[in-house]
């Protein structure tokens, strides 16, 4: 049996996973890499070897699966894999936590490299819990009562090119209209911790008007987003990164220019957000998405 090793590599988020053959982690292993993951957010394993199907696996350990995405297609013959592709011409440039304009986001996030340019096209991810801590006491006791509408059919899909397949991807991307209302401090269903659950489709406050709502969202961003709470993980080819959708947010810079960086995504069915006062996400616009996260039904 391996001996894993987890090594901190930002004093408030992140820790690189060595010694772990993600292929095959007996329960033990898999039990140090879970409470990893809860206590350091994200976690980054390199040259990992792993294939789709290894990734699907490995991601099954954290719990059942959502299919690839709500609207846009997954790879061919793997209904649970996204394909993160820049040549696109849609790039993640905004700070976002994935697919909150549903009502269950996922859980677990896995990201799996594997063509990366040779000069930026890293991915950084930010620890909500701890922007929350961040909070002076007024401001934490006003995000306490907050509720947010996140929805898909904003401006965080607009084409950077108009090209034929950037403007398809738009109008997939939206082709079912979500908005779901979520508490601005989610609960964490696992360890307690009180996180600001916001992010690029957090588009409006509940009550308050465009302008008030991106005032206040502005504010509590950039407490998320303070350099402290962040880590930058830099690309090879085969590395793996995990992250807990449900308190952090990440963002993906657009600095390669045009150079290949084609990633795959698998992502772990998520429960219904809780906010402070025990209140539970609720669908506004759309549907529940059954079919893209079982979760649901087991609401």
């Amino acid at each position: 049996m391996s001996i894993i090793d987890i090594r901190k590599v930002g004093g408030r988020i992140g820790a690189e996973v060595t010694g772990a053959d993600l292929g095959r982690l007996d329960d033990e292993q898999f039990r140090e890499v879970d409470a990893a993951l809860l206590e350091h957010k994200a976690l980054v394993f390199r040259n990992t070897g792993l294939d789709d199907e290894g990734q699907i696996r490995f991601a099954s350990r954290f719990g059942e699966l959502t299919a690839a995405h709500p609207t846009v297609p997954s790879v061919d013959g793997s209904p649970n894999i996204l394909p993160v592709d820049g040549e696109e011409g849609i790039r993640s440039n905004h700070w976002h936590t994935d697919v909150t304009f549903v009502r269950t986001p996922p859980k677990v996030t896995t990201l799996r490299a594997l063509v990366v340019p040779p000069y930026g096209g890293n991915t950084l991810i930010a620890n909500a819990a701890a922007a929350y801590r961040d909070l002076p006491e007024q401001l934490r006791e006003f995000a306490d009562r907050l509720w947010a509408v996140h929805t898909n059919d904003y401006d965080y899909v607009l084409p950077r090119t108009n090209t034929e397949s950037a403007v398809k991807y738009r109008e997939t991307f939206v082709s079912t209209r979500y908005r779901t209302g979520h508490p601005v401090v989610r609960v964490h269903p696992e360890t307690g911790e009180r996180g600001l659950f916001i992010g690029g489709f957090a588009q409006r406050i509940v009550g308050l008007n465009s302008d008030e709502s991106r005032d206040i969202l502005r504010i509590l961003q950039e407490y998320v987003i303070r350099p402290e709470n962040i880590l930058r993980v830099q690309w090879n080819p085969g590395d793996l990164v995990v992250f807990d959708n449900r308190i952090t947010q990440h963002y993906a810079p657009d600095d390669y220019g045009d150079q290949p960086r084609r990633l795959h995504r698998v992502t772990v069915a998520g429960d219904v957000p809780v906010g402070v006062d025990g209140a539970e996400s609720h669908v506004i616009e759309g549907d529940e998405a059954h079919h893209y996260t079982p979760a649901v039904a087991a609401a």
